[in-house]
């Protein structure tokens, strides 16, 4: 049986800190039979050491080497290396609405496999579900992001000065980054309403605590229970709907993502005039493609001549990057042996998962979602 030369390289993006396997994950995969290569310093913004890799059975090579010699380069974003014809590359590429890239590493001959396109809803694919898992991660931050932005406590204090009252928070998408908002929140005393155009939500945001906020809003339920897009009246009525009940919050976190697509604008910037002096709107949906707020930049924060606090915050995962790559690891781990068969691997689109994560095999763009 032959042995699978997995490699660990540097993250390229900007701000990015974590890193795709831990040293855990290199005991598991060494223990299956993985050869694992790993990039001086690629731990080291994540507080994993080369010396705790090496311990864990990875040998610690230059950038070249790992691009020269892995047969799978596991990433958290995009790698920048150079890739040959039969390796592998498995991360979160961000590749739907990018034929170009996908054509690239096709011509390149590269495999790519992309935890975007993973059936989330499939029991046996939840260990493997990177997005998932990060989500949890932003959604916990995005509460403290916003409880150091704001000026008041967030749980109710009763003092020899007085009684504060608790913080109002507003939560807009009852996703998985949403609903761990909402419980973290409420963990810090806050008051927490949520809102999602789904209406099989509502239960979901009971069982953390918050209250279900009722809009009269297009229901925007979509397939396999993730919203869909909404039309451009829809999404304006939508906004119009809220708008109403925005100034009741200190604090509004929206975190609604549409996969593949650009994500809704929940609050334009006549509504963020009209919010109360020093509150908070935190936009964990903010990145390239634009944000649920329509004033958010991305890793930027405002403040409107208002006295708003708006913050684009859309790679919050990135900043708990000690707990986001051991979950992420946990997650590419799993994914890395269910695509390897005796010690090659085993590309098999027949199979649910497989279909789902593979982008690119054989010289082709194959996955359905980017192959216009």
């Amino acid at each position: 049986m032959g042995c699978l030369t997995v490699a660990v390289p540097r993250e390229a993006a900007a701000g990015e800190r974590r890193v795709a396997l831990v040293p855990d994950g290199i005991r598991e995969l060494r223990a299956a039979g993985f050869a694992v290569l790993v990039e001086s310093g690629a731990g080291a913004a994540a507080f994993f050491t080369d010396d705790a890799y090496a311990a864990a059975g990875a040998e610690i090579v230059g950038a070249a080497e790992v691009y020269g010699r892995a047969e799978i380069v596991v990433t958290v974003g995009r790698p920048s290396g150079q890739f040959h014809s039969g390796q592998a590359i498995l991360g979160m590429l961000s590749a739907v609405g990018d034929p170009p890239y996908l054509r690239r590493l096709a011509e390149l001959g590269v495999t790519a496999v992309s935890f975007e396109g993973l059936p989330r809803r499939l029991s046996r694919a939840q260990p493997m579900d990177a997005l998932t898992s990060q989500a949890n991660v932003a959604g916990y931050k995005s509460v403290l992001v916003a409880a150091n932005a704001y000026g008041g406590y967030f749980p109710m204090l009763v003092t020899a000065a007085g009684t504060v009252r608790p913080a109002r928070v507003l939560v807009l998408g009852a996703g998985v980054a949403g609903l761990q908002a909402m419980a973290t929140a409420r963990r810090l005393g806050a008051v927490v309403s949520a809102y999602d155009i789904r209406p099989e939500s509502r239960d979901e945001v009971a069982s953390v605590g918050a209250v279900f906020l009722d809009v009269a809003s297009p229901s925007g339920a979509g397939e396999g229970g993730y919203a869909r897009a909404l039309a451009g009246g829809e999404e304006h009525a939508e906004r119009t709907a809220l708008a109403v009940h925005l100034g009741r919050h200190d604090a509004v976190i929206t975190t609604a993502l549409v996969p593949g697509h650009r994500p809704p604008v929940l609050i334009d910037e006549e509504s963020v005039k009209a919010m109360v002096p020093g509150s908070v709107v935190v936009d964990a949906a903010c990145g390239p493609l634009g944000g649920n707020v329509s004033v958010a930049r991305p890793d930027t924060t405002l403040v409107t001549d208002e006295g708003v606090t708006v913050i684009g915050a859309g790679n919050l995962a990135a900043t708990v990057p000690t707990a986001a790559s051991m979950a992420y690891s946990r997650n590419a781990t799993a994914l890395l042996r269910y695509l390897s068969r005796d010690g090659a691997l085993a590309i098999d689109l027949t199979d649910e998962i497989q279909a789902g994560v593979v982008l690119t095999h054989g010289g082709r763009v194959i996955h359905e979602g980017v192959s216009s």
